[in-house]
């Protein structure tokens, strides 16, 4: 849920907009989105003269997008594919063997 300061903003300064990410989703810092500014890989930012200017809608969609499918274990987790949920269970696979 989006603070309502947050709303009215517009635009977040770097700093802010690590706060915001920290805050909302639990990860992300002023100096991640610097880094990811120079390398890439971040969120769309807007430069105002040496100011980086983040939309709260481009943070989301950033953030989300870092977000993956839920999983059981981290063994199901493979950078690039999704989760296989639906397989077979445990006891199926013992029974088989």
């Amino acid at each position: 849920m989006t603070d309502s300061r947050y709303k009215r903003a517009g635009y977040l300064r770097r700093k802010a907009a690590g706060v915001y990410l920290k805050t909302t989703y639990g990860f992300g810092a002023a100096t991640t989105l610097a880094k990811l500014a120079s390398t890439g890989g971040g969120p769309v930012f807007r430069k105002a003269g040496r100011c980086s200017l983040y939309e709260i809608t481009d943070l989301d969609a950033w953030a989300q997008a870092k977000i993956s499918e839920p999983i059981r274990s981290t063994a199901e987790f493979r950078r690039g594919k999704k989760p296989d949920i639906d397989r077979a269970d445990d006891s199926e696979i013992g029974d088989s063997v």
